[in-house]
């Protein structure tokens, strides 16, 4: 808390142990300077009235409610994590990518924290992290965050009343950023996740280990459901105000039953402290991850092999689409199960089993919830028209592809410029790693449509409006085709170093 802050808390309470000293001086005025008369008509300041409002304060239904009674319950659930590992010289986690949430460059970067991972100096040396966590089952079963136990070549965890045991990582899944870990014994205190989702508004309770103090608990509301934070493609985060900082990473969030709604592993901070916006994993994603890590210390999720997006306004016009939903295949993976049953780049993912499709991200949660094996059935837009498929789900890779290298341009002789949608086009035979298939952009005008849409110099356009594109001369041809016919949108399939992607681009009154 900053200077600032403090004052801001102080200030409220002078102003109200000014007014309580006002009235109260007042009331003493009264009762001094009132004729003898009045102690017997009910002003202001008589001992008859204090006497009353006395009597009245006692007869209260009930005191002011806390959660005491609470913390009382389900504190001694609740655990220090403190992990131990071994870095070479020249070594900063924070610094390392697989324990930054976000990529590097990305906008979420600077102000998304996660909490319980140490600050590391260079030269080889045994460092620290600390975090939270708490028990779910008596025999000694804890549930914590991944990036709390990641790479910890010892654990050992601190209960609520001082006790110290060593525990065991029995399984980790990045995907989520949870961790099941172990403690030999029996007879732990427990606490059970949540059979129903919060709602906004609701209460909760944050308890866990920030800056090391250990057992501290804020209380705050649940603000909002369903964040996308860009930590992965299972984001569902629940956003919260209770105040948690570095070190409540793995913590419970509890409603006021005393069940966990959530685990918290990520705050929004531009300075690194607590701002009052948390976030927590659902206990419905908790329940799920951890009952597999409990059975095979892994998690495997169905996967049908497809690169998806969201289906924007703009994506949606240049499509013929009613309305901009559901989940847009920007490419099928080679071997996949979508290849096999057919389906294709440019389809529009509507339904899975008969339930409506929101957007991508709803997709991907949805299929990774499912097990590989399962059969399902996908509703789909096909070149305008309505399909059903039918596949079986296979197992989602436990490592992404290797990201495509952006082309590099070599020869701008060739450049051909799209009219007004600011940017420059060169054969792909003329510029070294681009494939045979598609135009590579050359330049990009800044402030230009291409720009304001994430265009790239190196991005190859593999098809413009459904056609594919060979030279730059067929990708004007398609955007001429496109306002001949009176589009306010036109839609470009590109690839670039972080996958394939459908890119809507207005076409303005050109």
């Amino acid at each position: 808390m900053n200077g600032n802050d403090s004052g801001s808390r102080r200030l409220p309470a002078r102003r109200v142990a000014l007014l309580a000293t006002t009235i109260a001086g007042l009331g003493a005025a009264a009762l001094f300077m009132a004729p003898t008369g009045a102690l017997h008509s009910g002003a202001i300041g008589t001992p008859a009235r204090a006497q009353d409002l006395s009597a009245r304060a006692q007869q209260l239904p009930q005191k002011p409610i806390g959660f005491a009674d609470i913390v009382e319950k389900v504190k001694p659930a609740v655990i220090s994590v403190r992990v131990k590992m071994e870095r070479p010289g020249n070594s900063n986690l924070n610094d390392n990518e697989e324990d930054i949430p976000f990529p590097p460059g990305s906008p979420f970067e600077r102000f998304f924290r996660r909490f319980g991972m140490p600050n590391i100096p260079n030269g080889p040396q045994v460092i620290t992290g600390q975090g939270s966590g708490f028990f779910i089952s008596a025999d000694g079963y804890a549930v914590t965050n991944n990036h709390v136990v990641q790479n910890a070549e010892s654990v050992r965890v601190t209960t609520d009343d001082g006790k110290a045991f060593n525990a065991k990582v029995i399984g980790t899944d990045p995907r989520t950023d949870l961790a099941l870990i172990k403690v030999d014994g029996g007879n732990f205190p427990f606490v059970k996740l949540a059979d129903e989702t919060p709602r906004v508004g609701d209460w909760v309770l944050a308890v866990g280990n920030p800056f090391g103090l250990g057992g501290t608990v804020t209380a705050g509301i649940v603000s909002a459901r369903g964040r996308d934070i860009g930590a992965g493609p299972y984001d569902d985060f629940i956003q919260i105000d209770a105040p948690v900082n570095k070190g409540n990473s793995g913590g419970p969030t509890f409603d006021v039953d005393g069940q966990v709604i959530g685990v918290n592993t990520a705050i929004y901070s531009p300075s690194g402290g607590s701002v009052g916006i948390a976030f927590a994993i659902p206990a419905t994603t908790v329940k799920s991850v951890i009952a597999q890590l409990r059975d095979k210390g892994s998690v495997t999720r169905g996967w049908i092999g497809v690169q998806i997006q969201p289906v924007t306004p703009d994506i949606a016009d240049s499509m013929g689409l009613k309305e901009a939903k559901g989940a847009l295949v920007a490419e099928p993976q080679p071997d996949s199960p979508a290849v096999k049953a057919g389906i294709k780049s440019g389809d529009v993912i509507t339904a899975v089993n008969g339930t409506p499709v929101r957007d991508a991200r709803q997709l991907a949660r949805r299929i990774g919830t499912m097990s590989p094996g399962t059969a399902i059935t996908l509703a789909l837009i096909h070149d305008g028209h309505t399909r059903t498929v039918t596949l079986t789900l296979g197992t989602l890779p436990n490592e992404k592809q290797a990201a495509n290298e952006p082309a590099q341009h070599q020869d701008q002789s060739a450049d051909i410029e799209v009219p007004k949608l600011g940017f420059t086009l060169a054969p792909a035979s003329k510029v070294s790693g681009a494939n045979a298939n598609g135009v590579v952009v050359t330049g990009v005008a800044d402030g230009g449509v291409a720009a304001d849409h994430g265009l790239q110099v190196g991005d190859v356009i593999l098809d413009v409006g459904g056609k594919p594109v060979v030279t730059p001369a067929d990708v004007n041809q398609s955007v001429a085709e496109a306002r001949k016919q009176g589009k306010h949108t036109v839609l470009f399939r590109v690839k670039s170093g972080e996958g394939t992607k459908f890119v809507a681009l207005p076409l303005g009154n050109a």
